[in-house]
């Protein structure tokens, strides 16, 4: 079975991609379904780092969270891109 904080970080984590995705520029992103697994990939190494630095775990859905997780699934969504264009 699951952690809580770890279905939490999940369900935070795809709210974090669609978020991400959306504000990133056209063609930044991976396609959709790629890119939804990178970025909630990315919002879970997001609270995983900001939990390991102290920030405080995933106690509930707070704005905090949202913005971590956001952050984290930007930050390997633009990894993605510039892997995929090192590679073309």
């Amino acid at each position: 079975m699951l952690p809580l904080g770890l279905i939490a970080w999940l369900l935070i984590g795809l709210t974090a991609g669609l978020l991400a995705s959306r504000m990133l520029p056209p063609g930044a992103a991976p396609s959709r379904g790629f890119g939804t697994v990178v970025a909630t990939l990315g919002a879970i190494g997001g609270g995983l780092a900001a939990t390991a630095l102290g920030f405080g775990g995933l106690v509930g859905f707070d704005v905090r969270a949202l913005v971590i997780a956001t952050l984290g699934a930007i930050a390997l969504l633009l990894v993605a891109r510039w892997l995929q264009l090192r590679r073309a």
